[in-house]
């Protein structure tokens, strides 16, 4: 499956009273405790080292920056080592990092990035654009390097010169500089496989050391990008929310990340803990298969959106961490259309609309879900709870991690899935709803929406482009296969002494080279 999914994924955990105990878990060196030092106003201060929690599982550790990062751990790692081309951004969505800037041809075919100036890998080597050809084109030959990179083939990706990389699309897109945010992790040039591990990058840290998913990681002070103020961040893989949050109350961490809203919840009051929202973090929606099936028709679709209690979902299997959706993937872009309105509970349209298809409600059909995160099978509960008010019968059926991605995913009539990367409208339409993409999860294929999309990804007018992104999610919401109820907030824990975390959703989480530490 691609790393989108279970790297960038949102998590939490049931944590009763077992939260208050000093027990914690999770493997390699432990860091020491310390008590908590008092908050402090002022400007950042450099120095101290960040002790952060992370999840993961030590048995799916890896270190290739273009691999299938299943762990929230390594990822990290990952994301403070290396580079990307471009970032996250709010108001603008993609913002400069390795690339300092780029410009497109006419026909929003060729794009042109310039690379920064000055950006060395950790090494004291120069990184250049022959570097970035080589990264992007083993990124581009990774199992789900397609989807990571659509439109651009192998060979045309190129160097012009020592800080200009080139890469032409098979067809116009406006929004290329987008593709190059999430995954796009620069190493130098010729590194062999078996090195890969073990290559400098030219993040804002580089490794001291490294020991089955846990690292200490120490300022690089010939980085490019700008002021880091700590000296170190030690990084400590957890198995679970419950562990990792033990560990932050009994002081031995600095940082529980993406820890979930039931520990929040817990938590709250607590004056020796922050907690720090990313809204509109992640998405759960319940996939309902349109290319054949019990729920190819779209009035089917339409009458289990309606069936749905969205405000419930939230406040039941959120905490009420999260927000209501409307059925729409990418909802903290901003050419999110807020305008188009929103989706209520109607059960009488929901059975009238299920009787016109002809739905067999004497059936009783099965929806399969995981719990790979929090809230993932009690979403899939509640939702059969409530759409057997407008006369659905579901069954949940909840399968084993392996089994539901290798058996399920991309071929259920019904199943639930997650997003923990909460990116643009265009990049969810172009990843999983376009016609033939790859991770099309639902089987769907709408000639309209075909178009608009490639027509929205070949506008380079602002104006114009959010025009044709308006009529792309309008067709989503009216009959696409995704059923979207909420929008869950990413949930991290702190001590009063961390301070500027991240708060962009998705893998802007991650980008802890601005914290530090109020000592």
């Amino acid at each position: 499956m691609d790393l989108t999914r279970r790297r960038l994924m949102g998590a939490g955990g049931g944590l009763g009273a077992a939260l208050l105990l000093a027990a914690c878990g999770g493997g390699g060196d432990a860091m020491p405790a310390r008590s908590l030092p008092p908050a402090a106003p002022g400007e950042p201060r450099r120095g101290g080292t960040l002790r952060v929690g992370a999840l993961g599982r030590a048995g799916a550790v890896t270190r290739d920056p273009h691999g299938t990062q299943a762990n929230e751990s390594d990822y990290l790692i990952i994301s403070l080592l290396y580079d990307t081309l471009t970032v996250p951004a709010g108001r603008t969505t993609t913002a400069p990092r390795l690339a300092t800037g780029w410009e497109h041809s006419g026909d929003l075919k060729t794009w042109r990035f310039t690379l920064a100036e000055g950006a060395r890998f950790h090494d004291g080597s120069p990184v250049t654009a022959q570097d970035v050809v080589f990264s992007l084109r083993r990124l581009r030959a990774t199992p789900a390097g397609t989807s990571r990179l659509p439109g651009i083939q192998a060979a045309n990706i190129t160097a012009d010169g020592a800080r200009t990389v080139v890469l032409v699309s098979d067809y116009a897109n406006a929004e290329l500089p987008l593709l190059t945010r999430l995954t796009t992790f620069v190493i130098p040039k010729d590194t062999p496989d078996e090195a890969i591990g073990t290559a400098p990058g030219s993040g804002p840290f580089r490794l001291d050391w490294y020991r089955a998913g846990n690292a200490r990681l120490v300022r690089n002070d010939g980085w490019y990008g700008g002021t880091v103020h700590l000296d170190a961040i030690e990084v400590r893989i957890f198995e679970s929310p419950q562990a990792m949050a033990n560990a932050l109350l009994a002081g031995q961490i600095d940082l529980a990340s993406n820890v979930g809203a039931v520990a929040a919840r817990t938590v709250r009051g607590r004056p020796d803990v922050r907690t720090v929202r990313r809204p509109d973090d992640m998405a759960m929606p319940i996939v309902m298969r349109t290319a054949d099936g019990p729920f190819a028709d779209a009035r089917v679709r339409r009458a289990l959106r309606l069936a749905v209690d969205r405000e419930a979902m939230v406040r039941q299997v959120l905490s009420g961490y999260g927000s209501v959706a409307n059925d729409i993937m990418g909802t903290g872009d901003p050419a999110y259309a807020r305008d188009i309105p929103q989706r209520a509970r109607d059960l009488a349209t929901a059975r009238r609309l299920l009787q016109e298809a002809g739905f067999d409600t004497s059936r009783t059909y099965e929806l399969y879900t995981t719990e790979d995160i929090a809230g993932l099978a009690e979403s899939a509960t509640l939702f059969a709870t409530q759409v057997r008010e407008a006369g659905v019968d579901i069954k949940v059926v909840r399968q084993e991690s392996g089994t539901f991605w290798d058996k399920t995913w991309l071929k259920g009539d019904l199943y639930t899935t997650y997003w923990g990367t909460n990116d643009s409208v265009i990049f969810f339409a172009g990843k999983t709803m376009v016609s033939g993409s790859g991770q099309n999860e639902a089987g769907w294929k709408d000639a309209g929406f075909d178009a608009a999309y490639r027509q929205a990804i070949g506008t380079a007018d602002a104006g114009a482009r959010g025009r044709l992104l308006r009529r792309l999610q309008e067709i989503e919401h009216e009959r696409s296969g995704y059923l979207l109820w909420g929008m869950a907030d990413g949930i991290d824990l702190a001590t009063s002494a961390v301070r500027d975390l991240p708060t962009l959703p998705g893998y802007g989480r991650v980008r802890l080279e601005r914290a530090w530490l109020a000592v």
